[in-house]
């Protein structure tokens, strides 16, 4: 629908001033007369949660596609892996020796969006959780590029502001973790997981099943830490216990470094094997 037959109607803005201008009697101050979509508290009822769903899944594309955003790199990693220069701040030494993986992520994302900034910024955008560690790092890489970065954000307990590094206007906030998953992967180009914990697991078994199971296209699916991701997750016992295939053994690959990923994703033909 275009915007002249949408001036045909009253905007909702309008009408939604106009109705907090009634006087002020016992019939507009109950609930029952607040404007639908402009009732907190209706909106925030159980029955109303697939509009939720709806709007969760809708605000984010709305916004990308005004922006023309096409495709997207996604980063997944620990939100406790801290900058080299504040490893000391680790809660352990692990978590300290990890710190080298916010500068591969930092360099990854500043690489990559210099290639992106060559489709204009449609193409090849950085996207991560907008958090803390690893997700800063990857948001901080395409700032050192100049170029844009998303960061999709969820309501948690503990977690605090988005990181300074992401484009405000592609920053989103979600209170349904499936409809966020759902955005890190509807435009996904890449998919580049650094070491984590439950959350990135979560997030990098969801990725996996999904291309497995054909419900996903394959793309270059890079596990950062080779000795990390072998210590956690004995991938090989899977295969021979049967659980999964041989050949999903080549869903992934592992990668060391930032060039080692870029070569990767640039040789990239299509095939898992590639």
């Amino acid at each position: 629908m275009n915007d002249d037959r949408h001036s045909l109607f009253r905007d909702a803005h309008a009408d939604r001033s106009t109705a907090a201008q009634v006087p002020d009697t016992p019939q507009t101050r109950a609930p029952a007369y607040r404007l639908a979509f402009a009732d907190d508290d209706f909106l925030c009822r159980d029955e109303l949660r697939p509009v939720r769903l709806q709007l969760e899944l809708l605000k984010p594309e709305m916004i990308l596609n005004e922006r023309g955003i096409k495709s997207t790199v996604v980063l997944f990693g620990g939100s406790r892996i801290p900058e080299p220069s504040q490893e000391e701040t680790a809660r352990t030494p692990e978590l300290a020796n990890l710190s080298r993986y916010y500068d591969e992520a930092r360099r990854f994302a500043r690489l990559m969006t210099e290639k992106s900034m060559a489709t204009y910024g449609r193409e090849y955008v950085i996207a991560t959780g907008g958090g803390p560690g690893v997700m800063e790092a990857g948001n901080r890489g395409a700032t050192d590029a100049g170029g844009a970065s998303i960061g999709f954000n969820i309501v948690l307990p503990h977690e605090q502001a988005p990181n300074e590094y992401v484009t405000p206007g592609m920053c989103f906030n979600f209170h349904y973790f499936a409809i966020r998953k759902m955005h890190f992967l509807m435009r996904a180009r890449a998919i580049c997981v650094f070491p984590g914990g439950f959350g990135t697991l979560d997030e990098t078994f969801e990725a996996l099943t999904l291309i497995q199971t054909d419900r996903m296209q394959r793309v270059p699916f890079l596990l950062f830490g080779e000795d990390f991701w072998r210590r956690i997750i004995n991938w090989d016992a899977l295969a021979e216990a049967g659980t999964i295939s041989d050949a999903d053994l080549d869903l992934f690959r592992f990668v060391e470094t930032a060039d080692e990923a870029m070569a990767l994703i640039e040789g990239w033909d299509g095939d898992a094997g590639a």
